[in-house]
């Protein structure tokens, strides 16, 4: 994997490069990395292009416009907010693995020097707006780690980081933080703002307790420093898609 990574110029997320190698052929890696970087596939959209054999069946088909078409339609951009958040965010590329002992400064900068691969596990149509955004109201000044907006939603994602578990205070602050951006920075024509807190771990009663419950613009998801098994992976997913329900108030 480190001599697929230093050969190539693109830059993707350790996941990426994970999925690519399932392919056996060159001509089939190099053609799904360049695809990936230019289209920004999300790693869920490179997994079922891979297994789907999409490469082959383009290069095989007398109708390549029919596989084309087929592909696109099923990664098309939709208005589902949940396609766009990822639970886990897998961001093994940002060097802390097993280390618990950096901060949220750390974690914010390390997202900023490893940008690109961080938008690509975000998925596709992300772009950095600003960092430690500054929100002056007459009583108090507040500051939001990272602001992204997402092209294909039309609105802007506000992501705090925390190295802890998921707090009740947590999604208190990020409720204001949404309320406040919309009113007071949000320019015109932009649907409302998504928050999102990007933890190191995610908490039930949080997400059914507390204003997450059935709020369409607050969302949790958990980040994982370091790349689980394929076992591990299934069990993180399958958790977190049960906390996601959770979150939409779905019991």
């Amino acid at each position: 994997m480190q001599l697929l990574i230093a050969k190539s110029p693109i830059r993707l997320s350790w996941t990426h490069y994970r999925i690519i190698l399932q392919e056996s052929s060159k001509e089939a890696r190099d053609w799904y990395e360049e695809e990936a970087a230019r289209e920004m596939w999300s790693t869920r959209t490179l997994q079922r292009n891979v297994s789907s054999q999409y490469y082959h069946r383009l290069l095989q088909s007398q109708d390549k416009a029919a596989v084309h078409d087929e592909m696109h339609a099923l990664t098309a951009p939709t208005q589902d907010k949940l396609e766009y958040l990822k639970n886990p965010v897998i961001a093994e590329f940002l060097g802390f693995k097993n280390n618990t002992s950096y901060t949220e400064s750390d974690l914010e900068q390390s997202i900023i020097d490893h940008l690109i691969p961080f938008l690509m596990e975000m998925g596709k149509g992300f772009a950095l707006v600003d960092r430690q955004k500054h929100i002056h109201t007459e009583k108090e000044d507040y500051y939001i780690d990272l602001v992204f907006y997402n092209y294909n939603l039309r609105c802007f994602v506000l992501i705090d980081l925390k190295t802890t578990k998921l707090r009740h205070q947590d999604v208190g602050q990020m409720d204001m933080y949404v309320r406040m951006y919309d009113e007071l920075m949000l320019p015109q024509g932009h649907n409302p703002t998504i928050g999102l807190l990007l933890c190191a771990d995610t908490d039930a009663d949080v997400a059914h307790y507390s204003v997450l419950n059935g709020n369409d613009q607050l969302f949790a998801a958990k980040y994982l420093t370091y790349m689980p098994t394929s076992e591990e992976l299934r069990r993180e997913i399958e958790q977190q898609k049960e906390f996601f329900r959770l979150q939409q108030g779905k019991d």
